[in-house]
Order: structure tokens, then C-alpha cells, then sequence
């Protein structure tokens, strides 16, 4: 399958957007002050839930970006 430079390109930028936003949301999650994230220095079920949303999150952006940079470089090969 081919994808079109415009969907290879979003693939892309998706991917590293989702690092982006995922990574200074788990910034905040362990510098929570708010008392959800951890109790008594203890962590929350808030803050496993949320890390492991955060995780699937990298995870999954992480495969879109890279099908997205993989097409990129497949179209680049084949424009030549």
C-alpha cells in the first residue's frame, strides 16, 4: 500500500506531536501538586491510569510516526 505524501507527512507530524503532548503531560503528572497523582508521597490509581495512558499513548504515537517517516522515505526513493 501507498500512501500519499500528505497522509505520510500528518503520520508524521502526529507522531511527533503525540511525543510532544505526551511528554509534558507526564512532566506535570509527576509534578502534580494538586494531591491527585500522590498520596503521602505514595502514587494514586489517578496516576497509574494516567501513566499508562500516557505509555500506550507514546506507544501508539510512536508506530504512527514511524509508518508516516517510512512512506516519506519510500516516496522520496521512488520520486528520484
Amino acid at each position: 500500500m501507498k500512501l500519499s505524501r500528505t497522509a505520510s507527512w500528518f503520520l508524521a507530524a502526529f507522531g511527533a506531536w503525540s511525543w510532544v503532548i505526551w511528554s509534558t503531560f507526564v512532566k506535570n503528572l509527576f509534578n502534580d501538586a494538586s494531591g491527585l497523582a500522590f498520596d503521602d508521597g505514595r502514587p494514586t490509581a489517578y496516576f497509574w491510569v494516567h501513566l499508562l495512558l500516557a505509555v500506550t499513548s507514546f506507544l501508539l504515537g510512536t508506530a504512527v510516526g514511524v509508518i508516516g517517516l517510512r512512506s516519506i522515505l519510500v516516496l522520496r526513493r521512488t520520486s528520484r
